[in-house]
């Protein structure tokens, strides 16, 4: 199975915040914008394995500011580092006034996604190739989001997760 580049999984989504898609306030809907990035983030992990894919987890999703009604969502989503049958990707989030003429960060979050064979059963997926600084980054702190996952999951003892106990013991 020929290795990715990380950049080949870029996938950017764009929606535009109606009436329909906001609380009380005229702010967009938390679980409307995770329905989004869900969406965003399957697709980036289908580029990158070429295959079905289905959510395993989602984690680290910070809601740092609103986005308001009338104005643009933007979702990144790009793979960060791929594992046997599974891949982690990466979503930013950014809200745009489009009258004002702004842009402003509004989410990140974090989404495993594992591939499936023709008869719905883990697939392997290829290798992810990364060229970046900030690629190299996410790449390596992904196995200890990884390992955090897997604890808490009750999938991992501690005792046995390397790269996370590094962080913490000398």
């Amino acid at each position: 199975m020929k290795p990715k580049k990380a950049a080949d999984s870029l996938t950017i989504m764009t929606e535009q915040v109606l009436p329909n898609d906001t609380n009380v306030f005229d702010n967009l809907m938390g679980g409307r914008l995770m329905y989004w990035m869900d969406i965003a983030a399957a697709v980036a992990a289908q580029r990158h394995c070429n295959a079905p894919v289905v959510t395993a987890s989602v984690d680290n999703i910070s809601f740092n500011n609103s986005i308001k009604l009338g104005n643009v969502v933007h979702i990144e989503a790009t793979v960060t580092r791929a594992f046997n049958t599974s891949m982690e990707v990466h979503i930013n989030v950014w809200g745009e006034d489009m009258v004002q003429r702004y842009k402003y960060k509004s989410n990140e979050a974090y989404y495993t996604f594992v591939a499936l064979d023709p008869n719905s059963r883990p697939k392997a997926v290829p290798e992810l190739i990364v060229e970046s600084d900030e690629e190299k980054q996410l790449f390596d702190g992904a196995l200890r989001r990884r390992q955090l996952r897997l604890i808490l999951g009750g999938k991992m003892n501690p005792d046995d997760a390397d790269e996370l106990r590094a962080l913490f013991v000398k």
